[in-house]
């Protein structure tokens, strides 16, 4: 599959922040939260479990539906590779760090406890750097348009819970990427919710 073209992406951010601004007229109903973030990436051999943070918001367009945004970035991680005697073992850094955005609708049950499904669509990059953390993520930002970057499909669904204004939502889905065919990827996020 082809990299994400520029044009592409920026078509896509008017859309987003077009849609965030058409339907956050009432900030009654807005969510913010950041959250942790673990992906398993299992196209790798071995498979590679990153983890790391992000942020989302969302904006009820009904009281059992919001539009959602969210991004997150990966830090490198260290696995481990077994030698072909089977006994032998070494760990290997990996400076690969996923940045993942995507926009979607989110259906949600009413009441303080809830449970939801979501289905986005965005983008993965693959962004290879030997950085810190911020360093690297802001390389990353700048390689979304020309680094390896690739369709994002995700399914997913979970639960939160509020107390007033304040939650924690867990959420499991699967972070397709389109690379010669859809890859699928374990992705899990936990943090708290703040709505108002």
């Amino acid at each position: 599959m082809r990299k994400f073209g520029t044009r592409k992406f920026i078509l896509l951010t008017f859309i987003c922040f077009g849609a965030i601004t058409l339907f956050a007229q009432d900030s009654e109903h807005v969510n913010v939260g950041v959250f942790a973030d673990y992906m398993r990436l299992s196209e790798a051999t071995p498979a590679i479990n990153f983890v790391g943070v992000g942020g989302r918001v969302g904006f009820n367009v009904h009281p059992n539906v919001q539009i959602e945004a969210e991004m997150s970035y990966d830090f490198k991680r260290n696995f481990t590779t077994t030698f072909s005697n089977g006994v032998t073992t070494q760990f290997v850094s990996t400076n690969v760090r996923p940045i993942t955005g995507l926009f979607g609708p989110k259906f949600q049950t009413s009441g303080p406890f809830r449970a939801f499904v979501t289905g986005k669509v965005g983008f993965v990059n693959f962004d290879v750097t030997n950085k810190q953390p911020v360093a690297g993520f802001t390389s990353g930002i700048g390689a979304i348009t020309t680094g390896d970057t690739k369709f994002a499909l995700y399914p997913g669904g979970g639960v939160e819970g509020f107390w007033g204004p304040f939650g924690l939502r867990l959420e499991v889905g699967d972070e397709i990427y389109f690379d010669n065919g859809g890859r699928n990827n374990l992705k899990v996020t936990v943090g708290p919710v703040l709505r108002f």
